[in-house]
């Protein structure tokens, strides 16, 4: 599935310390360019954006421990995104209130210590089940959680929430953590820290035997390792993250809700991690990226920007069931043989009908929810830069023409580039099994 599941080299006294050195090299860059970010992107939209981001990554890196490392499909994560939330903003107002000596860059870890107590706690229920009852009962306790958010007022405050001051806990070296460049630092140092540990974790044997239990249950219970266990484990683990994760996204708003905890939070990592690629330790990090940057772009765009969302979902599952990062996955042995730029031309051609389609599609979407939803702003609208009246034939015709011509001409490129990256790949493993390629 991904390079997470491979066991490590033959011959570990030369390739582990190369591994070591050049994953190491990698955190380091990824440390430099978190550092150098907000000097490059210094509007205020762009820094609080980046904080957005900094926090669903965490959160989708630890649903990632449990679909994408031990196939476990769960449908409740945002209960220890919003507990872990919640704890630590009720903390934060207690530390402000006593004046105790803790700074606000400790916090994380009550969400955190918070995440990993519900996790133990509903790991114990869940976990001994899999599959799709596992699934049920993570939805279960999800509407529970959620649920009861709205009735133990004095808990989570309602409707209202739980609201925060950051600034007014112990400052270290001067930092009030009242500018968002300070936010973005503390969210960015805190996900350097939640990503390698859980990139860490991959790489131990435990992380190994919660791939096996994913690939295959039965043997792994066969050669005796406790399945329950493992899956235990993996889920309280998932559940800290998860909730460091909350807990920064309470300093980052101020406030924690009752929504963090519900059904579409959790529904929203669920997209994250199938979009990005599951079992990818970078396929939730794409993920979270690119989702946050639709739901923030696309809702000022238009007012019907989750059918957007919806579709590219079902896009990415149809044409790319292996995520995005398992799609460059996949041109990584073609770069290597200097295949690739024999298929790049056919990825360009399917792109252009693509496009093409998209905009048929876009048409008649934004055509429909004109007359549908705002049909008293009058029939003149303004599509991509071009004015269009709904009442006219004619723009539904172009729009039909565009999507169904695009969307034929679409498929037979894919097609056509499929066989033209499977030949490109035979060519590029050629060499490595002995075997020629007339």
């Amino acid at each position: 599935m991904s390079d997470i599941g491979r066991m490590p080299g033959s011959d570990p006294l030369y390739a582990r310390p190369r591994s070591l050195v050049s994953t190491l090299a990698i955190w380091i860059v990824i440390a430099a360019i978190l550092l150098i970010l907000p000097q490059v992107f210094n509007s205020g939209l762009s820094i609080t954006t980046m904080c957005l981001m900094g926090v669903t990554i965490i959160f989708a890196l630890s649903y990632n421990m449990l679909l994408g490392q031990t196939g476990l499909l769960s449908f409740g994560h945002a209960v220890f995104f919003g507990l872990g939330g919640f704890l630590t903003a009720h903390a934060l107002n207690t530390a402000r209130l006593t004046h105790a000596p803790l700074p606000l860059e400790v916090f994380p870890l009550v969400g955190g210590a918070a995440g990993l107590v519900f996790g133990i706690i509903f790991g114990a229920v869940s976990t001994r089940r899999s599959g799709t009852a596992f699934a049920m009962i993570t939805l279960g306790i999800g509407e529970l959680v959620s649920s009861s958010a709205l009735i133990l007022r004095h808990a989570f405050g309602g409707e209202e929430g739980i609201s925060v001051d950051r600034t007014q806990v112990l400052h270290l070296f001067g930092i009030t953590f009242g500018p968002q460049t300070q936010v973005y630092y503390l969210i960015a140092g805190w996900g350097l820290v939640s990503a390698g540990a859980m990139y860490a974790l991959t790489r131990t044997p435990f992380g190994r035997i919660c791939n096996a239990v994913r690939d295959n249950p039965d043997r792994a219970a066969f050669i005796g390792y406790n399945t329950t266990t493992v899956r235990f484990i993996a889920f309280s683990l998932a559940g800290l993250f998860a909730g460091i994760a909350g807990g920064l996204a309470a300093v980052n708003f101020e406030i924690a809700t009752s929504s963090s905890l519900g059904a579409t939070q959790s529904g929203t990592v669920v997209l994250m991690t199938f979009i990005g690629g599951v079992g990818n330790f970078a396929g939730p990090i794409i993920g979270a990226i690119l989702v946050t940057s639709m739901q923030l772009t696309l809702s000022d765009l238009t007012s019907v920007w989750q059918l957007y969302f919806g579709l590219f979902f079902i896009a990415i599952v149809m044409y790319a069931p292996s995520g995005i990062a398992g799609m460059v996955t996949r041109q990584i042995p073609l770069f290597r043989a200097n295949q690739l730029q024999k298929v790049v031309p056919y990825y360009l051609m399917a792109l252009v009908p693509g496009i093409i389609a998209f905009i048929g599609g876009s048409m008649l979407i934004e055509m429909i929810n004109r007359i549908a939803a705002h049909a008293a702003d009058g029939p003149e609208m303004s599509l991509y830069g071009v004015a269009l009246n709904v009442t006219s034939p004619l723009p539904w015709i172009v729009a039909c023409v565009l999507l169904v011509g695009g969307g034929w001409l679409f498929r037979r490129a894919v097609r056509i580039s499929l066989n033209a990256y499977n030949e490109a790949l035979a060519i590029a493993q050629a060499p490595s099994t002995g075997r020629s390629v007339s």
